[in-house]
């Protein structure tokens, strides 16, 4: 009998582009995972630093609080985002919300304005990345940053690449691995969902799929940058892996034949949580677990679909 597919790590990255945090549990909402890509590192003119550019952020370490994990939690006074990095002392960000804010940031195509974690913060990342910087928190009460609507129409995120969720599969991982000259872990593609008993590349066709009483929509293949070539334990970026490889037989030259190739290579698959049919009407736990199953309710026809 065939083994149900089940989720076998959930990630949230408080601070985009640096280090995840494996967590038993995480909250859904309409803009990603609680606490999910929520802090972003911007330079002196407000515009994001990501590891493209700026790989020693794979290094920052956020923790929060284990209760912050848990739905309808509110921050205290004394409850902090913990932030470390080599040869750095702790930093201390206050969960409560920040009374300063930050006009003029800007993501790729969004620019808007964000509350400013303060001078502290700044310094912190000035001294570590060895130029003027600053923390900033999205501000979700002011602020909206729309996916790309020709791929998912009304739905948006905080400081994620461009959609709410990214799932990957650990058959995925594995297929890749044996083709690699050394094996890499699957922090190099920052999924939110690690998923198991799935066939390698089986969530490449997923269009829509239940867990527990939340429905998730397919978006489209997750095209890869730069990032995925950052060893995410020293902060340095290599040559040619894991891209190369993919290139090899994850492109979309070679899974798209028929349409224009463009140099993407493809891992993972972007969803978003569908609140119009999940919870009837939105009533229920909105948790999810490590371990709890998944099911397929509608499977897209071929990969061109899937990819867009």
């Amino acid at each position: 009998m065939e083994e149900a597919l089940k989720i076998q790590s959930l990630f949230i990255y408080p601070i985009k582009s640096c280090r995840g945090i494996s967590v038993p549990q995480a909250t859904v909402t309409q803009t990603g995972f609680q606490w999910d890509r929520y802090w972003l590192v911007v330079n002196y003119k407000g515009r994001a630093y990501t590891q493209r550019v700026e790989p020693k952020l794979a290094l920052v370490e956020s923790e929060l609080p284990k209760e912050a994990f848990l739905e309808d939690w509110e921050p205290t006074k004394d409850t902090f985002l913990v932030v470390r990095a080599p040869g750095m002392s702790p930093l201390k960000i206050p969960l409560t919300k920040p009374s300063s804010i930050a006009e003029g940031v800007s993501m790729w195509e969004w620019s808007g304005s964000a509350f400013d974690e303060g001078e502290e913060a700044a310094k912190w990342f000035s001294d570590y990345l060895g130029k003027q910087s600053r923390l900033v928190r999205f501000n979700k009460e002011t602020e909206t940053r729309p996916s790309p609507p020709e791929f998912a129409a009304g739905y948006s995120t905080t400081f994620a690449d461009m959609f709410p969720f990214l799932f990957a599969s650990q058959a995925s991982l594995d297929q890749l691995n044996t083709l690699l000259p050394e094996p890499v872990p699957i922090n190099r593609f920052r999924p939110n969902f690690l998923v198991d008993n799935c066939d390698p590349f089986g969530e490449d066709l997923w269009d829509e799929i239940k867990i527990n009483e939340l429905v998730f929509q397919g978006v489209r293949l997750c095209s890869r940058c730069k990032v995925p070539l950052v060893n995410q334990e020293t902060g340095v970026p290599g040559a040619a892996e894991p891209t190369e490889t993919l290139m090899k037989f994850r492109s979309d030259k070679v899974l798209m034949p028929d349409k224009k190739a463009r140099g993407k290579v493809y891992f993972g698959k972007e969803m978003v949580w569908n609140w119009n049919i999940s919870n009837s009407e939105g009533k229920g736990s909105k948790t999810i677990r490590v371990g709890d199953t998944i099911s397929v309710l509608k499977m897209m026809t071929s990969i061109t679909e899937a990819a867009v």
